[in-house]
């Protein structure tokens, strides 16, 4: 298997269209660092100061904590927010400020969504390319079952999505860093009694690791449609479709019982950490459960047809 994998690793990174995508990927992040810090440099100075903003943060964590309608999740988040604005105002705790290397980072899973979409070209066409080149007839008479191949090309897609995730996250930490520096504050959480300061890393690799089930799960999807219909561009297309359409339908269907079962419902998982919820009444380990039904079905469908598939022809 290992062997497998190394095979598929070099295959991968023997395309020119692999390297062009990690320096794409290089390019826009160094882009947005440079845009935001122009866009720094241009604007007057903020009329409210952070205790006024704090104040707003506490009024408005306030009003949610009132709504009836809100989940536990969202419960525990607001109670957090209060409590830290409190904290902050009480203490003379200031935040980071939007242009620091701290709240750069801190914000960097937001970026995920390029590794997404990179992910989702390289599984859709991981297995669709073998059979629009021709090279998949020479692949499977290799004495190795076909479950196998199919493993090694899955997990070499994962690892490309992982590598690209790494990747992100250090460019964005050393792309702050050039333009910003490290700024000011204190990074603050609430640990469900009392607040106390904590470590802004942490935070970011916990809210990058929980964005990369998106990737994980879209990823996933286009590898299923690039093997069952042996057509790249069509799960490329598909899966870029959902990616920016399926987080719209959660809106579409909240009046609905069945949005708690739609896989987009359930992508993000720092939802559960951000306080911003489309459907309040699902829980972090419903969604696990949920997120792994979809994932055994589209292996399941993957694996089925893959070892079904006559290409005697």
């Amino acid at each position: 298997m290992l062997k497998l994998i190394q095979n598929e690793w070099m295959k991968l990174w023997s395309k020119k269209a692999t390297w062009i995508m990690a320096v794409l990927l290089i390019v826009i992040l160094l882009a947005n660092a440079g845009i935001t810090k122009w866009i720094e440099s241009t604007s007057p100075a903020p009329e409210m100061d952070w205790q006024e903003m704090e104040m707003m943060n506490l009024a408005s964590a306030e009003d949610q904590l009132q709504n009836p309608d809100i989940g536990p999740a969202q419960q525990d988040y607001y109670e957090g927010q209060a409590a830290i604005a409190e904290y902050r105002l009480a203490n003379d705790a200031e935040p980071f400020k939007v242009e620091s290397l701290q709240q750069q980072v801190l914000d960097g899973h937001m970026m995920l969504s390029l590794v997404t979409l990179f992910t989702v070209i390289v599984g859709a066409g991981i297995v669709a390319s073998e059979f629009s080149q021709g090279t998949i007839k020479m692949l499977l008479t290799r004495p190795v079952k076909r479950w196998k191949i199919l493993t090694s090309k899955y997990i070499t897609t994962m690892l490309f999505a992982l590598l690209f995730a790494i990747l992100t996250f250090v460019s964005i930490a050393l792309f702050s860093w050039i333009f910003f520096g490290v700024g000011d504050g204190a990074f603050l959480v609430w640990n469900g009694s009392e607040v106390v300061e904590g470590s802004y890393w942490a935070e970011a690799l916990k809210l990058s690791v929980l964005s990369l089930a998106s990737t994980w799960m879209i990823g996933t999807f286009a590898f299923m449609l690039g093997t069952v219909f042996r057509s790249s561009s069509l799960a490329i297309g598909v899966s870029i479709f959902l990616m920016f359409v399926g987080v719209q339908l959660v809106f579409l269907l909240q009046r609905f019982e069945i949005v708690k079962y739609y896989l987009f419902t359930h992508t993000d998982l720092t939802q559960f950490y951000t306080g911003f919820m489309p459907i309040p009444d699902i829980t972090m380990a419903m969604s696990l459960i949920v997120l792994t039904v979809y994932f055994l079905v589209f292996m399941v469908i993957s694996y089925w047809t893959f070892s079904k598939r006559d290409v005697t022809a």
